[in-house]
């Protein structure tokens, strides 16, 4: 493989490597920075659809670069194959070569020897040869000196013949190494193109996820943000509730079994100074009951009558107060007992049309829902609802839970 295949296929281990170790410290920096509390927040589900889409994409374009790295690796060792097959055939075509020049160089030395003694047997008259045939003394002498010297020149026909023999062969195998060097040198060409392409695709894909990278790392700093701050927020809430609950029970530690007293509380602990079981059970549901949203102050009370198990008794707070509410005598007043009013200025128009209703759980106090889920003494809500229509008091339903 070469070098720019290997360096390719770092940079993405790299990459791939950073930006796993980018979110996971991210996450963390989240979840360690937080309260004890923190990590039930969540961030909104917009931040949240949009960084999945953005994570699946950015999935969805790795697995792509994924592919061309391999692609490309898998090319790189071809071309690697490639030219190590050029290199042992040009390592043949010098062997070759070698050979052809020594068989010319052979061949050059036969054709000077023979050049050489015809020149000689010219220079003398060819007297020599002559002198030889002619010093026979028989005729069968004759015939064996004149089958001598044909043999002599017939030898060297031969030797030349042979060695332009072996000298055609390896022009031919020559010819033959160099073609397949050429048709290496094509592969290695086109290869080489190939991998060209892939690197530019790859630089493509690369700038694709690049940025896609950055907006999941954008998206993954917001939804981070926003977990933090919903955690900080709950932390809040939790501390402000613990506070008023506190304040809560101080209060009813110094009001005990009187009306006196006043300010707001927030639910605690179920008062446990009712008569009955039905009235027990009824404050227990105000403790367990969530609120049902602002100006819903009668549904939250049907609720928690239906939710102790009592019975349903719908209407609104003026309907409650003017079917159920007779009394406003402190002495007639008991535990799961509703307290209302028909009409008062204090919460605007939903207070003069409706009223509102609560209910009272002992120990002075009225539980009613204003938004959030709320205790009053009764002095204060008496003296927040009691502008108008003035409060009373009574069974819900007219059934008695006593």
């Amino acid at each position: 493989m070469s070098p720019n295949s290997d360096s390719i296929l770092s940079q993405e281990l790299s990459r791939r490597t950073a930006l796993k170790a980018l979110f996971g410290a991210a996450s963390a920096a989240v979840l360690f920075g937080l309260p004890t509390r923190a990590h039930a927040a969540e961030a909104s589900k917009e931040t949240t659809d949009k960084l999945n889409a953005a994570q699946a994409q950015l999935d969805e374009v790795q697995a792509q670069l994924d592919s061309i790295a391999n692609e490309y690796a898998a090319l790189a060792n071809k071309n690697a194959q490639t030219l190590n097959d050029i290199e042992n055939v040009q390592g043949k075509i010098d062997d070759t070569q070698a050979q052809i020049d020594e068989k010319k160089a052979e061949l050059k030395k036969k054709r000077n020897d023979l050049s050489d003694r015809v020149a000689a047997s010219y220079k003398s008259g060819g007297t020599n040869i002559l002198s030889l045939l002619l010093a026979s003394g028989s005729f069968e002498e004759l015939v064996a000196n004149a089958h001598y010297v044909e043999k002599i020149n017939k030898s060297d026909r031969d030797a030349i013949e042979d060695i332009q023999t072996i000298q055609a062969e390896l022009d031919a195998q020559k010819t033959e190494l160099e073609s397949q060097k050429a048709d290496l040198e094509k592969l290695k060409d086109q290869q080489t193109a190939q991998m060209q392409d892939m690197q530019a695709k790859q630089q493509e894909v690369q700038t694709v996820l690049n940025g896609l990278s950055d907006d999941v790392k954008e998206l993954m700093a917001q939804r981070d943000s926003e977990i933090l701050a919903a955690a900080q927020a709950e932390e809040a809430a939790r501390k402000a509730a613990a506070a008023a609950a506190a304040a809560a029970n101080k209060n009813n530690s110094y009001s005990g079994s009187s009306s006196s007293g006043g300010g707001s509380y927030a639910p605690g602990t179920p008062q446990q100074n009712a008569g009955s079981g039905k009235q027990q059970a009824v404050v227990n549901a105000c403790y367990s009951t969530p609120s049902p949203g602002q100006n819903w102050c009668a549904a939250w009370v049907t609720n928690v009558f239906r939710n102790a198990g009592v019975g349903y008794f719908g209407g609104n707070a003026c309907d409650m107060f003017n079917a159920w509410c007779y009394s406003s005598d402190r002495s007639a007043l008991q535990v799961g007992m509703i307290v209302a009013d028909s009409s008062h200025s204090g919460t605007g128009a939903p207070g003069l049309l409706y009223g509102h209703v609560g209910i009272y759980i002992g120990g002075g106090i009225v539980m009613s829902n204003e938004g959030p889920i709320t205790s009053k003494s009764l002095d204060s809500f008496i003296s927040f609802y009691g502008t108008g229509s003035g409060v009373r008091w009574g069974w819900l339903g007219g059934i008695a839970l006593s």
